[in-house]
């Protein structure tokens, strides 16, 4: 049983590896090489998962045997392998979902690349959940900005050019401040493994030093990391990044990226700063001004627009500021609801962008909503995964999404100051994403009617994308179970918790 150990540290190295590989195949020896490196992924993660289980316990795996502060260190949990596991079964659907995209969209000498790409966002991905070093965390911030800056530009299109530029200034911009913060703890604490950090920190916070410059590390990491996750008004590189780059880049980037950040700040909360020093800053309160702003606005942007993909790309600016929203609470509660919408939300937003494609497949390539008028009759697959994707994010019963919001609104109750602002802006912000979801949801079951102005559509059939269709019922199918199989994640988001620590 103990070779099980070894799973986290191999499943990263696998990724590092095969994108090397991948460099010299050709594209279809990559596509085969990156699809069985996720499945690869997908069995050693879960059994490390169940191996946790098992044993009740979480263990740390020292790299190259050598001890701190020479060695580097991975820290795996039952949190930690449940979102290895997790963020392995999105890229594999995203991956499928977008199989016909990537072979119109993409130059032929670049498709390699292009896997490449996908191979070193899921090593780093992995590498963010797993790592008990804070440097070794940075280096593999890095390597995720640019895959994913790779994953946006490849499909050369012009907005595509602007959209990598704006996402490499403002990733700069946050990896600048987190570096800044790094520095900061290693300068007062002489450490880069989190446990040890979090032990000098402790012994700080008691003796009464050094309580400025702890706070100016802990401000610059979560707002450095805030950037990098697009929390509202850091978020203007978001919708051309999701609405333009090719289909599987933008499921990819909306429901993975920014929650491998996300998942970083919360070790660092939790494992560097300790959980307590953290509710006594007054950081959290920030996060929690920007998450109910995010929440707002995100919405409001996306009611605005005429483009389905960027109207998908505004809700996960409101769905961000949800995860930041409830960290603000600075309560246990409220951090588990958070966990649980970063699931809910990489299920759904995923699943949004590849039913979009789908039902613009069926009006011409047009992504304009008076050209997916009828669509869903169209191609009725895709129609039905929009209409649950689009359920699941305004927060209907049987869905996930409904299971998240009345997480954060039982995590709200009781809280002195910050209930009634979280139960007002989660009202306010359920009606916003009824209005734009619900808007497309009828404007793609309206009977089209004959105009000359409207793009030629044309009948979808299930077996013209077997992949993609099969991706969209395997995402429904994974709503519906986080929807009405929610206790036991939940159980096991509050008991690897109770592990992070």
């Amino acid at each position: 049983m103990d070779i099980i150990r070894n799973f986290p540290a191999v499943s990263i190295l696998l990724c590092l590896f095969a994108g090397i590989i991948s460099s010299g195949l050709r594209a279809r020896a990559a596509g085969i090489l990156n699809m069985l490196l996720i499945l690869t992924g997908i069995a050693l993660n879960l059994c490390t998962l169940v191996y946790v289980i098992f044993t009740g316990e979480p263990y740390v795996y020292v790299m190259g045997k050598f001890p701190a502060p020479w060695g580097n260190e991975i820290r795996v949990g039952e949190l930690e392998a449940f979102m290895a596991v997790f963020f392995c079964i999105i890229m594999l659907l995203s991956m499928m979902g977008g199989s016909l995209e990537r072979k119109r969209e993409i130059e032929d000498g670049k498709k390699n690349l292009y896997y490449i790409m996908v191979d070193l966002l899921l090593s780093s991905l992995l590498a963010l959940v797993y790592t008990n070093d804070l440097f070794t965390a940075y280096v593999f911030v890095e390597i995720n900005t640019i895959s994913a800056c790779g994953l946006i530009m490849i499909r050369q299109n012009g907005r595509t050019l602007e959209a990598s530029i704006r996402y490499m200034i403002m990733s700069l911009l946050g990896s600048g401040l987190l570096l800044l913060g790094l520095c900061f703890l290693y300068d007062l604490t002489g450490h880069l493994l989190m446990s040890n950090i979090k032990e000098q920190v402790g012994m700080l916070a008691a003796q009464g030093t050094y309580h400025m410059p702890l706070i100016v590390a802990l401000g610059l990491m979560s707002v450095g990391l805030a950037i990098k996750s697009a929390l509202y008004p850091f978020h203007t590189w978001l919708p051309d990044a999701y609405g333009y780059s090719t289909l599987s880049s933008s499921a990819i980037l909306s429901s993975l990226v920014s929650k491998g950040y996300i998942f970083l700040l919360l070790k660092i909360f939790y494992r560097v700063m300790g959980f307590e020093f953290v509710k006594e800053s007054k950081v959290i309160h920030v996060l929690f001004v920007f998450g109910i702003m995010g929440m707002i606005m995100g919405s409001l942007n996306a009611i605005l627009e005429d483009n389905i993909r960027r109207m998908i790309a505004f809700s996960s600016v409101a769905q961000i500021g949800y995860i930041f929203m409830g960290f603000g609470l600075g309560t246990t509660e409220g951090v588990i609801a958070s966990i649980y919408h970063v699931v809910s939300h990489s299920a759904s937003k995923a699943l949004l962008f590849v039913a979009a494609s789908g039902l613009t497949d069926a009006s011409g390539g047009s992504c304009r909503y008076r050209d997916l008028t009828g669509a869903g009759f169209r191609n009725k697959l895709a129609g039905v995964a929009f209409t649950v994707g689009s359920l699941a994010m305004v927060g209907m019963p049987v869905f996930s999404g409904f299971i998240s919001k009345l997480l954060f609104s039982q995590a709200a109750i009781g809280h002195a100051y910050k209930m009634l602002p979280t139960l007002i802006a989660l009202a306010i912000s359920t009606v916003l994403n009824a209005v734009y979801f619900m808007k497309t949801v009828i404007r793609i079951y309206t009977p089209a009617q004959d105009d000359p102005e409207m793009a030629p559509g044309r009948v979808i059939k299930m077996r013209e994308q077997k992949q993609k269709s099969a991706a969209l019922i395997c995402f429904i199918i994974l709503n519906l179970v986080l929807g009405l199989n929610s206790q036991p994640i939940i159980e096991m988001i509050r008991n690897g918790l109770g592990m992070f620590g």
